[in-house]
């Protein structure tokens, strides 16, 4: 987020240093260190492996465009790890399945453990419930756009629009559309897991932000899995929270192969996420909260989904195989906080931002007033109080972020 910032560990005694050092070669190093010295599993539960710090360090490589390294590193992740894909892409956000196969690495939430104020639940996303007329009550932040919503529109074979056509218009009832959707969105109509269908009355106000709400933060109703303490109980959950899961590291692997030219292997990998994307749909209210996702119980969507045949134009070119693994990343990690971070790293933040902003601002009200994206924006700026205590013999340690 800052990516100028001091390096520390244990030997350090001033912790007044510059911020004038590529720290990356220093993060792999950790990481390198603790894939050696960690076992490949614990007895307990959550804790990191060598495999988490092989993952993490994949992710690293990723982010620093050091392909050929990364695909080494996460190929041996994929090929020889513990980890597999739930069967069902909702058991990734299901608390009966938590620290799962899929898991790398998770923030481990328990309520209802004695804690008179719920300290040990999942809090990360507390204001993030439905509003108002729902059965959370609070507090309707964090909506999902029109845009993202969009996105998900499949062609008659299943497959995604890359062509950018799906945000050629608004996604009605007629459209073809992948099912993560709504595992990803809470949408009027639709049963929101075992909730009953959302409502409008859970929007906050719908003019200003948009009908829709965030899904794969909420816990079933039957897991009994909310905080009975704290303010906004409800809202307080054991559900935990991945910060690292295997899906991720194989589309990760799958961006590599494309960046080093093996386009049939990341044809492969992306297959492997998509087909277990067809594997179950929201159920009907009342009935099942999975269903197939070709149950005629369901009338609110016409869910389709595919894998890439072989020799599909997707993955004739390299330029082609990119836009796919981006678009999947998208897709499958959706609301679960990676977008930016993958903008940022392709380099295209600035055009999609701007181009994002440029239509989403005349369907929603709080952008009317938005300001283009900076080139500035691609790093946060350091706290001032931070660089003035940075001060050494009247001389500023830290130095601030371009722009700021």
């Amino acid at each position: 987020m800052w990516k100028n910032v001091p390096f520390y560990d244990e030997t350090d005694t001033d912790f007044r240093k510059p911020n004038n050092e590529d720290i990356i070669p220093r993060i792999k190093a950790d990481l390198e260190a603790a894939a050696n010295l960690l076992p490949p599993s614990q007895a307990q539960i959550g804790r990191v492996t060598s495999w988490t710090a092989k993952a993490y360090l994949g992710r690293v490589l990723m982010h620093v465009g050091d392909f050929s390294a990364a695909k080494s590193v996460l190929d041996d992740v994929v090929n020889n790890g513990p980890y597999s894909l739930e069967d069902c892409f909702h058991h990734v956000f299901d608390v009966d399945h938590d620290n799962g196969p899929e898991t790398v690495l998770a923030y481990q939430a328990s309520s209802n453990d004695g804690d008179g104020g719920g300290a040990n639940g999942n809090r990360n996303d507390r204001l993030n419930f439905p509003h108002g007329g729902s059965p959370f009550g609070c507090c309707g932040f964090h909506q999902p756009s029109q845009n993202l919503v969009n996105a998900f529109k499949v062609d008659a074979d299943g497959l995604p629009l890359l062509d950018g056509s799906w945000n050629n218009s608004d996604l009605t009832a007629d459209d073809f559309v992948d099912p993560r959707l709504d595992w990803t969105v809470g949408r009027d109509g639709v049963p929101f897991l075992d909730w009953g269908p959302h409502a409008p009355g859970w929007i906050r106000d719908r003019a200003w932000a948009g009908p829709y709400s965030p899904k794969k933060n909420i816990y079933e109703k039957a897991s009994g899995a909310g905080s009975t303490v704290g303010w906004a109980s409800y809202q307080l959950h054991s559900m935990n929270l991945h910060l690292l899961r295997y899906a991720d590291v194989i589309l990760m692997l799958a961006e590599a192969e494309v960046a080093v030219g093996t386009l049939e292997r990341a044809r492969e990998l992306v297959n492997m996420v998509r087909s277990r994307a067809g594997a179950c749909a929201q159920g009907p209210d009342g009935v099942a909260i999975e269903t197939t996702i070709d149950d005629p119980a369901i009338t609110w969507a016409k869910y389709k989904v595919s894998t890439y045949p072989a020799g599909h134009a997707a993955f004739a070119s390299q330029a082609s195989a990119r836009d796919a693994v981006r678009m999947e990343r998208r897709l499958e990690l959706a609301m679960e906080g990676h977008r930016f971070f993958d903008l940022r790293r392709w380099g295209i933040a600035k055009e999609v931002l701007n181009n994002y902003i440029a239509v989403e601002k005349t369907r929603r009200n709080y952008l009317t007033g938005a300001s283009p994206y900076e080139d500035r924006h691609n790093l946060y700026p350091l706290p001032t109080v931070q660089i003035e205590l940075s001060t050494v013999d009247g001389e500023l340690r830290l130095v601030q972020n371009p722009g700021w």
